[in-house]
């Protein structure tokens, strides 16, 4: 990173489609800045990494939230002593108070700053607060618009209730408690497993298991054939099938899941996978 002559400086939960913006302005040698507000939880942690190739620096807002306008320039010129432009968007503040705006960064930094203009879609702005939004009333293909890749949740392998495989079918159940949640229901998804390079078709439950034990889960049911899970997994969503409901028995929510398995099949026939 210390030859890095550009960066982008931002939030960059979800590096949705208006971050991407902010990274095609870089040069071939940048960095990007992430600056950790604690609300990441639709890229949580290192899951950014995923989606540039730029090397990225993690700053927790914390400890440089105190800087003036000039110590956080000579604080980033520290880290990147080759810097010659700085890219943010629009609505970037940064200083003590978040005083300070992309004017004030143009007038304190001797070199260029380049500020990407509001990105909109549909005639709506893309931000994370939105796509949170989404995810949280189901709306998943929207979510995923917004962030130009299907939204996934990645965690570690729990043991399930026990009843799957044995009255229901067989699923894949994860834990993955930094990721924001969506809406609780059955979705039509895409799971991979352990180290695999694919995705299998599958369809997927967000919830509370209020027809059995009333727990929380999060569980995938694979739909090219049974398949053995190790230690964690990812399910990337693809869209919103039902809501959760409560079923009178075991008979009536097998009935519905082959019912989502149909849906799901059918919704997911045309990916490519």
């Amino acid at each position: 990173m210390k030859n890095s002559t550009s960066i982008a400086i931002g939030g960059f939960d979800g590096m949705h489609i208006g971050h991407q913006k902010l990274f095609n302005a870089l040069d071939k040698n940048s960095a990007i800045v992430v600056i950790e507000t604690g609300y990441a939880n639709l890229t949580p942690k290192r899951e950014r990494e995923h989606f540039s190739h730029y090397p990225i620096l993690y700053l927790e807002l914390d400890s440089i939230r105190h800087l003036s306008g000039q110590e956080f320039i000579a604080f980033l010129k520290e880290k990147f002593p080759k810097l010659q432009k700085i890219v943010v968007g629009y609505d970037f503040h940064f200083g003590k108070d978040r005083k300070y705006s992309f004017n004030d960064l143009r007038t304190l930094f001797d070199g260029e700053v380049r500020v990407i203009d509001e990105v909109t879609l549909h005639g709506d702005s893309v931000h994370s607060h939105k796509i949170r939004a989404k995810l949280q009333i189901g709306d998943i293909k929207g979510a995923n618009a917004f962030l130009g890749h299907n939204y996934t949740i990645k965690g570690k392998v729990v043991s399930g209730q026990g009843i799957g495989k044995k009255e229901l079918v067989a699923t894949i159940n994860i834990e993955a408690g930094s990721f924001l949640m969506p809406k609780e229901g059955v979705y039509a998804t895409l799971t991979r497993i352990d180290d695999e390079e694919h995705f299998h078709p599958s369809v997927s439950f967000v919830g509370h298991r209020v027809t059995t034990d009333g727990n929380f889960a999060l569980e995938s049911h694979i739909l090219d054939g049974e398949v053995f899970c190790n230690e964690r997994a990812s399910i990337s969503f693809v869209s919103f099938i039902r809501e959760n409901q409560k079923f009178d028995s075991i008979v009536e929510l097998k009935k519905a899941i082959q019912k989502d398995i149909a849906i799901a099949s059918k919704e997911l026939k045309f990916l490519q996978i």
